[in-house]
């Protein structure tokens, strides 16, 4: 190619190197860190006793990516614990405040909302019921 200059070529080359590299950066910033994302339930499933949370508490479900918390008055709210801003399995909670591992968000969860940034958006309600004494969520609860 006699018209085109060494510069442009190794321009080119080095472009070409980088742009894969990229990618996967910008993947690990994305939902479920660049691998399988993990999701919340589709399908009801039990998570166990009812008794295993408190009123005015919460618990984190996290083989199945759920929190379930009990107000006062008895009634039960899950959530999904999959997380709004990158789609990332929150592993934490303390108190009724969980936070997520990649960037930090934190959510209430008796309520969903978002109570730290980087996320804007809350966490989806799942449905959820008591049933003979077992904890079942997940749509079609």
């Amino acid at each position: 190619m006699p018209g085109r200059s060494a510069a442009s070529r190794r321009t080119i080359l080095r472009t070409a190197a980088v742009t894969p590299v990229a990618g996967l950066g910008l993947a690990a910033c994305g939902p479920g860190g660049g691998s399988a994302s993990p999701a919340a339930p589709t399908a009801p499933v039990d998570l166990g006793a009812e008794s295993a949370v408190p009123k005015g508490g919460a618990k984190l479900f996290q083989d199945h990516n759920v929190v379930v918390s009990r107000a006062a008055d008895g009634t039960l709210k899950a959530f999904s614990t999959i997380c709004t801003h990158a789609g990332c399995a929150i592993s934490k909670l303390e108190g009724t405040t969980l936070e997520c591992p990649c960037h930090g968000s934190q959510f209430d969860a008796t309520t969903g909302k978002v109570v730290q940034s980087p996320a804007t958006s809350p966490l989806p309600e799942l449905p959820v019921r008591a049933d003979g004494g077992k904890i079942v969520a997940g749509p079609g609860a």
